[in-house]
């Protein structure tokens, strides 16, 4: 199998544990919500973000041919149903992790009502409403306009706050680049409570060299950081008002993330120049995050060797070349790293034998199946820019249109 090949196949059998690892008891009240991951001891836990990145996977879906159009638009019109009515929120923002029946915020966690999981919420509502229409459109936007950005503005700051816990009130400050770029677009386009467009200039953009690379880093350089919020909003197309081009940038990222595994391969076997693209994953002891430097000083960052297959692939759009090398070597090198939903979460070579997880979380399957996709045809990216709401915000925030296109 040929690497174009095998990233359709990942495509198709990430979409599938959207469609497959769903709650679809049309009596429940948590109808619609999608498993954080494939784990056993997380059967009952939903990740809000998992739904968003599935409710753009159905869209994706009917695109390809895999699910019809009638199926898919009952599915996300329930699902969205469920979330207006059902789904555990303060001021429009729901929590992280709910459970999977009752949609109320789960037991095990002392969570929070989170800004950024909401964001990719509805991320993948605004994709869905764009494509489809009709019901499914009405229900995005009394979910949306119910949003009070405005609670989660610092003012004093000009930040955004992270979250919000029942227990402690907020929390946390978006004050550094990250995967919140989405969460400018949505707050400043709300026509019901607005942050100001200033807000943009609140982060801190910190321009830092690894080896030749020179680019605006995350404070622990995980690839997602410099992923999610291109999954929707398609950088490519524009330069932000101070002339920052953030596709350019997270290209550089990505290049810089594989010369580190490179250098790294003397001190592990897993890293090289097939085999990198640091990000959160799961790891042999639990949930990690590694990630690329230059770290921020606050920042202490441990290496144990793990790579996902995910890293790598959320870059399709940036560093293609290299991309379907990874690929090409994960499916034929590593046999064992492919099932049912694609490419499990991670490997470790460090361990005799080999460790590879045996489950798919949801956030590293959607960054795959939305990247692909993208990189392949572009859905996402169609639908999410077209939507009213996004052309409001790039107006309000001031983003310039272009037509050069950046080569990876």
């Amino acid at each position: 199998m040929d690497a174009r090949a095998i990233l359709e196949e990942e495509a198709r059998r990430s979409f599938r544990f959207f469609y497959e690892e769903a709650n679809t008891d049309l009596a429940s009240p948590g109808y619609g919500l999608i498993r954080d991951k494939t784990s056993a001891k997380a059967e009952d836990i939903a990740s809000i973000a998992s739904v968003g990145f599935g409710l753009s996977a159905f869209v994706i879906g009917v695109e390809r041919g895999w699910i019809s159009h009638e199926v898919a638009f009952n599915r996300v019109k329930k699902t969205l149903h469920s979330f207006y009515h059902n789904v555990e929120h303060v001021n429009g923002f729901f929590y992280h992790f709910v459970n999977m029946t009752t949609g109320k915020r789960h037991r095990d966690f002392h969570d929070c009502a989170s800004i950024i999981d909401t964001s990719i919420f509805l991320n993948g509502a605004l994709t869905a409403a764009s494509y489809f229409g009709g019901d499914v459109e009405n229900y995005f936007q009394k979910i949306y306009q119910r949003v009070d950005w405005s609670k989660y503005y610092n003012q004093e700051e000009n930040v955004y706050y992270m979250g919000y816990h029942k227990e402690t009130g907020g929390f946390g400050r978006w004050d550094m680049y990250a995967e919140q770029m989405m969460q400018y677009f949505l707050g400043v386009a709300s026509p019901t409570y607005p942050v100001p467009a200033d807000i943009y200039q609140g982060f801190e953009r910190r321009l830092m060299t690894y080896k030749t690379y020179t680019f605006y880093n995350s404070p622990g350089g995980a690839l997602f950081t410099h992923q999610f919020s291109h999954a929707w909003f398609n950088f490519k197309s524009y330069l932000d008002p101070d002339g920052i081009d953030w596709f350019k940038n997270a290209t550089v990222a990505s290049k810089a993330s594989r010369a580190f595994s490179i250098d790294q391969q003397t001190n592990f076997k897993t890293y090289h120049k097939n085999a990198w693209g640091l990000t959160a994953c799961e790891g042999p002891n639990g949930y990690i995050v590694p990630g690329t430097p230059p770290y921020y000083d606050e920042v202490k960052m441990t290496l144990d060797g793990t790579v996902p297959p995910c890293g790598a692939i959320g870059s399709i759009v940036f560093t293609p070349d290299v991309v379907k090398e990874a690929v090409y070597y994960y499916y034929h090198q590593h046999p064992d790293l492919f099932g049912k939903y694609g490419f499990f979460d991670a490997y470790n070579e460090e361990l005799s034998p080999t460790w590879y997880a045996d489950m798919v979380i949801g956030i590293d399957k959607g960054i795959s199946l939305l990247m692909i996709d993208n990189y392949l045809h572009g859905t996402t990216w169609k639908y999410y820019m077209q939507h009213p709401i996004i052309n409001r915000a790039v107006t309000k925030l001031g983003f310039q249109k272009r037509e050069v296109r950046v080569k990876s």
